[in-house]
């Protein structure tokens, strides 16, 4: 209570005849950034969350937390300008609301007072800027670090050093009983994780976790990850295999069972230690699968400090603290555009996956109804959230009606014009020209269902029918729900330069699909688009993560320099480890 710290008992009785008193529930919108600065609230109990406007859902937007005793908003009184950021009852809250026009009141009512409050005012904002000073100069001066990130650094460094000697057969035990556990909760943290970030399936996060952590721990079996690699070859090099140190690894609001595991198997695997930490709306969730994978590196004897994790609400300092730490060897950013490059202007070596958005070109020469079946099976999977999944199908013109049909005859809900104009009026947000927030990883049926657009069958993934002129807008950039565009052209090479036009505006260096069995075609394409993985005649999601086909098992899809990333590879244990080679003369 700051401003009114220096009043006397009546003056308070004075000021509290001018404040209102209100209940926020839990999750509603106190403030929303960009409205008019009407009057300021004084927090009596509860949490308030500041938030930034933001269009990815995989970037924390979170400014701060206020606490009780804490004023919300109160630069309005000074300037009465639009609100700076978006304010939310972060738990349920209760609080005084201080109009602009009561404050006017009281000051001509009670000048003293509202001279003393004025005076307080200022000193609060005055302070509050230094902070936000502070806050500002420890990004500019990332080296700013804090005893406790220090401290899990240095631990985890420590632990990383005692872990490295440990012989393959050991370290494949802890990561098969680590896999393991995690599956053996696979339905109760996909669950978890659902509730928590409401984005999702939860039968589909199953069997992403049993990709990374069952499947992914069968493949690494056998293999080696510290030591000598190969042998003396002809030109009398050996190399040696060596551990980079202590990995930073961001984890996805969209998959973060999936990733946590994932990252922590690779890691171990190659002998380094991990920190790790996730967005806001999934930390409940990582908190249990850390616990989890703790409990095993316990009953395994590995050091404590091996796999760690922030336990608690973070903010975006506190990430680029960690991401600029000395201690801190690599980033694996799995996350949001602003995320990754905020990774990569850290000074801290990083890989990067940057934001998909794969055409689909599908040849006269293509199997409409195996097509309709993949694309429903790989944009719905998931709700569509998966980065590497279908996002625009480019159909040959003598294929449309059929393709049509076969969609809807599996599930698909391909728009009518007027239903299109409805369908954009609600579902994209008219000042960003994108996708709202509120869609991005429901359900087909709970979007269209918002939308008012209605099938006789239940409706798995829309299909919104567009323009080439339209390429620029919402509808040719990457959508992480299960809707996708189709555009139609009249021949392959007009597929393939609208794949690769799809691409420069979103998505270079990471997928790309193409349907046909004309092995010239297939070449050309694989030649062509500027990607890191081609996928033939597969569902995009199998595809790219080596769940189906022969690429590596992975949940961090790289893309090269296109996208800018170190590597085009499925990221896996190789990519955490510094090789040494040995040059012998003979």
């Amino acid at each position: 209570m700051s401003l009114l710290k220096d009043l006397s008992p009546d003056e308070q009785a004075h000021v509290n005849h001018y404040l209102e008193e209100v209940f926020i529930p839990e999750g509603s919108c106190i403030m929303k950034q960009g409205s008019p600065g009407d009057g300021c609230y004084l927090i009596d109990d509860g949490i308030v969350r500041l938030e930034i406007n933001i269009e990815e859902i995989q970037s924390d937007s979170v400014l701060g937390y206020l606490e009780p005793g804490m004023w919300l908003g109160e630069f309005s009184l000074v300037d009465g300008e639009p609100r700076s950021a978006n304010a939310y009852a972060e738990t349920d809250v209760k609080a005084r609301f201080l109009s602009v026009d009561n404050f006017k009141g009281l000051c001509a009512d009670h000048p003293q007072t509202g001279l003393t409050i004025t005076t307080n005012l200022s000193l609060e904002l005055t302070r509050k800027m230094r902070a936000m000073n502070e806050r500002f100069a420890n990004y500019i001066f990332t080296e700013t670090s804090s005893p406790a990130i220090d401290e899990m650094v240095s631990n985890a460094a420590a632990a990383q050093k005692e872990f490295q000697s440990w012989p393959e057969d050991r370290v494949d035990a802890l990561i098969n009983d680590i896999a393991e556990a995690i599956y053996e909760k696979a339905e109760e943290l996909a669950e978890d994780a659902v509730n928590e970030a409401r984005v999702g399936l939860t039968s589909d996060i199953v069997t992403i976790i049993t990709n990374m952590s069952i499947r992914l721990a069968d493949y690494l079996a056998g293999k080696t990850g510290f030591g000598y690699l190969s042998i003396e070859g002809e030109n009398g090099v050996k190399e040696i295999a060596s551990p980079m140190g202590v990995i930073y690894g961001l984890i996805p609001i969209t998959n973060p069972v999936p990733t946590i595991v994932f990252k922590t198997l690779i890691c171990l695997k190659s002998r380094n230690a991990l920190i790790f930490s996730c967005h806001r709306n999934t930390l409940q969730v990582g908190n249990k699968a850390g616990d989890i994978i703790t409990t095993v590196l316990q009953k395994h004897g590995a050091p404590e400090h091996l796999v760690q994790w922030i336990k608690e609400r973070s903010s975006r300092m506190k990430t680029a603290m960690l991401m600029a730490h000395k201690g801190i060897s690599l980033i694996l950013a799995t996350g949001g555009s602003s995320m990754v490059k905020a990774a990569y202007s850290s000074g801290t070596p990083a890989i990067g996956v940057g934001p998909g958005n794969a055409p689909v070109l599908v040849c006269k020469d293509a199997d409409v109804t195996k097509v309709a079946e993949m694309v429903i099976l790989g944009k719905s999977f998931n709700n569509g959230t998966f980065c590497g999944s279908e996002n625009h199908l480019v159909v040959d013109a003598s294929l449309e009606d059929a393709l049509v049909k076969s969609l809807e005859a599996n599930g698909a809900a391909v728009l009518k014009p007027e239903e299109k104009e409805l369908f954009t009026a609600t579902v994209i947000d008219p000042t960003s020209e994108s996708i709202r927030l509120e869609a991005i990883g429901q359900s087909a049926e709970a979007i269209t269902g918002v939308v008012g657009i209605k099938r006789s069958y239940p409706i798995k993934l829309i299909v919104i029918p567009v323009e080439k002129h339209e390429l620029q807008g919402p509808y040719g950039r990457e959508k992480l729900s299960p809707m996708i565009s189709m555009f139609i052209v009249n021949n392959e090479d007009e597929g393939i330069d609208l794949c690769k036009r799809l691409l420069l505006n979103q998505g270079l260096g990471h997928a790309a699909v193409i349907h046909s069995h004309d092995e010239d075609i297939i070449n050309r394409f694989g030649l062509e688009m500027p990607v890191s993985r081609i996928i033939v005649n597969y569902p995009s999601v199998g595809g790219c993560t080596g769940a189906m086909g022969g690429l590596v098992l992975s949940s961090t899809l790289a893309c090269g320099t296109l996208g800018g990333s170190s590597t085009t590879d499925n990221v896996n244990y190789k990519n955490l480890l510094n090789i040494k080679r040995m040059v012998i003369d003979r």
